[in-house]
C-alpha cells in the first residue's frame, strides 16, 4: 500500500449547478482520498456526469467549494483542472487517428523548442512499465484497437502528471480479458497513490475494483458506503429508492421459427475496407439471438444491411414469415417454405412486401428519431405512410405517445416536448416502444440499455423478452457479456467482419465469447 490512503485528494461542498430550472447537482458533498478507487453511481439523470464535469473544468459549479489536497481551488477550465494534477478520460476517445501514440500524449501541451520524439517515447515507457500498459509510443492511432486507444488516453493524462484520474463507462467496449488487464493496471495506480473515480453501470464491476461506492439520486447526495459492507441489492435501491430484483429472466418460449437466414454476407466501407466477410447465421422467432464482438467489428453494418440501410457486395438474406402451425409446443417448425429475399431492397420495399421488421439503432438521434420533433411527431414518422392524402392522422400517434408514457414510465412534460430534451434513458424507451408497437415478426436492437440506469435497463429486458415469447425474432448487439449470458438464447461473437463462433447463452461463459472477440475466423456453432 502507498501509506496515503486516508490523505484526501479531492473534496466537494455544497457543490450546486443550475440549468435553468432543473438543478443538476443539488448540494453535493464527496471526498476521494488518494490510493483509493472511488465507484460513482447513479440512475440517469442523476447529475454524475455534470458532478465530474465541473472538476474536469469543463462546467463551473453555481455554489459550493471544491478542495484538492485540502486546499481550496477554483477550476474553470480543463488546464486549471491539469494544473492541479486532475485528469478525466472520456467514453468516446479525444484521439487525432493520424498521429502516433506520442503525438497525441504530448498534443497541446506548451513545449519548449522541438518536439523530442525519443525523450517522450522513453517517457512513455516509463510510465508504461511503472503500471503494467502495453504501448507502443510509435504506433499510429488508426491501427490501434480500442483498448489501445484507451490506453492512450490514460496515459495522456499520466504523462501531464494527473494524481487524480476520473474514468467515465471505462469499459463499455472491452473484452473480458481487457477490463482484467485495465483493472490490474488501476489496482497499481491505487497502490502508487492515485485517487481513482469510476463512472459506471455494471455492478459486478463496482463490487470487484472499488473500494468505495458514492450514490446520486435526482441531482442528491445519497452517500458514500465501503464496497466490502454492502452488495449490488443495496446499492440498487440506493439508487433508485426502491427495492428493485436484479433478475433478468429468460424465459422458454414454446417454438421455435426459422424466420432469418443469412448467408455469405459481405460488405464493404465507401473506402473499400471489408466490414462483413462472408457472415453466415440463422435467426429464429422465440429466441434472443445475442451479437457479441470488440466494437467495430462488423455489428452496425450486419444490422443496416438486414434493414437494407447498408450496401453490399454478395450475399443473401432470405425472410421467412411466421409459420402458420408454429404453435407446436416443444417442437422446431419445419421450413416448408420459401424465403423472400431482403437483400437489394429498400426499408420501404421491404416493409411493402410484408416484411415486418423493428430496427433500434445504436444512434438514438441520429438515426431513430429526430431529437427537434416531439413525442407525437416522432410516433408518426412510422406510420404517416399509412395514411395517403393531404391530411395525417395524428390521434393515432398522440394516443400512442400518451400510452407509452404511462407503461414505459417515460419522464417528460408532456407529449408536445421535443425528446432531444429527455434523457437518455427516456429516448430510448420512446424509440423502443415505437418499434415494438408496429407488432414485429423480427426485431433488430443495438446496444439497447448503454449509458442507461439500472431501472431502465430492466424495463427494456422486460420488452425484449415480451416480444420473443410472442415469436418475434430478436437480434440483439450488446456490449455486456454478463447480460447477453442471462438473456440469450444463442449468442453470435464477431470479431474483424467475420463470425468467430455462435454459442449457447446457458452454457457459454464470459472467458469463452472474450477468446472468440479475439479470434479471426472459426465460425463453428456450439449451440
Amino acid at each position: 500500500m502507498s501509506g496515503l490512503e486516508n490523505v484526501s485528494a479531492i473534496r466537494l461542498q455544497g457543490i450546486t449547478k443550475r440549468f435553468g430550472t432543473v438543478v443538476a447537482n443539488d448540494g453535493i458533498d464527496l471526498e476521494v482520498k488518494r490510493g483509493e478507487i472511488l465507484s460513482l453511481l447513479g440512475e440517469n439523470g442523476s447529475g454524475k456526469t455534470t458532478l465530474m464535469n465541473m472538476i474536469s473544468g469543463i462546467y463551473f459549479p453555481d455554489a459550493g467549494h471544491i478542495y484538492v489536497g485540502g486546499r481550496e481551488v477554483t477550476i474553470r477550465s480543463p488546464k486549471d483542472a491539469f494544473d492541479l494534477g486532475i485528469g478525466m478520460i472520456h467514453q468516446h476517445f479525444k484521439l487525432v487517428d493520424v498521429f502516433t501514440a506520442a503525438e497525441n500524449i504530448v498534443l497541446g501541451l506548451d513545449e519548449k523548442g522541438k518536439f523530442d520524439k525519443k525523450a517522450v517515447a522513453a517517457k512513455v515507457r516509463e510510465i508504461s512499465e511503472r503500471y503494467g500498459f502495453d504501448i507502443d509510443p510509435n504506433k499510429k492511432v488508426y491501427d490501434m484497437s480500442v483498448s489501445e486507444k484507451q490506453t492512450v488516453e490514460i496515459v495522456k493524462v499520466l504523462y501531464r502528471g494527473a494524481d487524480i484520474l476520473i474514468l467515465d463507462e471505462p469499459t463499455a467496449v472491452l473484452t473480458p480479458q481487457e477490463t482484467d488487464k485495465l483493472f490490474a493496471v488501476l489496482r497499481n495506480m491505487k497502490a502508487d497513490g492515485k485517487a481513482i473515480v469510476i463512472i459506471t453501470h455494471k455492478l459486478h464491476e463496482v463490487m470487484e475494483i472499488s473500494d468505495q461506492v458514492a450514490v446520486l439520486r435526482k441531482g442528491k447526495y445519497i452517500g458514500t458506503v465501503n464496497t466490502a459492507d454492502t452488495d449490488p441489492q443495496a446499492l440498487t435501491e440506493m439508487m433508485v429508492g426502491r427495492a428493485v430484483s436484479l433478475n433478468i429472466d429468460r424465459p422458454e418460449a414454446k417454438y421455435r421459427d426459422l424466420r432469418l437466414e443469412v448467408k455469405d454476407l459481405t460488405c464493404r466501407s465507401p473506402e473499400g475496407v471489408c466490414t462483413l466477410d462472408s457472415v453466415s447465421f440463422q435467426a429464429f422467432g422465440g429466441e434472443i439471438l445475442g451479437i457479441a464482438g470488440i466494437a467495430g467489428s462488423g455489428q452496425k453494418e450486419l444490422l443496416e444491411a438486414v434493414a437494407g440501410l447498408q450496401g453490399t457486395e454478395k450475399g443473401s438474406v432470405l425472410y421467412y414469415p411466421p409459420h402458420p402451425n408454429s404453435e407446436i409446443a416443444g417442437q422446431h417448425v419445419p421450413v416448408d417454405r420459401n424465403g423472400e429475399e431482403l437483400l437489394g431492397k429498400t426499408p420501404s420495399q421491404i416493409q411493402k412486401i410484408g416484411v415486418n421488421l423493428a430496427f433500434v439503432p445504436e444512434d438514438r438521434l441520429g438515426m431513430g428519431l429526430v431529437g427537434s420533433m416531439n413525442m407525437v411527431d416522432n410516433m408518426m414518422l412510422k406510420t404517416y405512410k399509412a395514411h395517403p392524402g393531404p391530411m395525417v392522422d395524428r390521434k393515432s400517434p398522440k394516443a400512442l405517445a400518451q400510452r407509452l408514457i404511462q407503461e414505459l414510465e417515460i419522464v417528460t412534460p408532456g407529449v408536445a416536448t421535443p425528446v432531444r430534451r429527455l434523457s437518455g434513458g427516456n429516448v430510448q424507451k420512446v424509440l423502443v416502444g415505437r418499434e415494438i408497437d408496429s407488432n414485429p415478426t423480427v426485431l433488430m436492437t443495438a446496444y439497447p440499455v448503454r449509458g442507461l440506469d439500472i431501472n431502465s435497463s430492466y424495463t427494456i429486458y422486460h420488452l425484449l423478452n415480451q416480444q420473443k415469447m410472442k415469436g418475434v425474432a430478436v437480434v440483439l448487439v450488446g456490449e455486456d457479456l454478463d447480460v447477453l449470458l442471462e438473456l440469450c438464447d444463442r449468442i453470435l461473437v464477431l470479431c474483424g467482419g467475420k463470425v468467430s463462433g455462435i454459442v449457447d447463452g446457458r452454457t457459454a461463459t464470459k472467458e469463452e465469447i472474450g477468446l472468440y472477440m479475439t479470434r479471426v475466423g472459426g465460425g463453428k456453432e456450439n449451440a
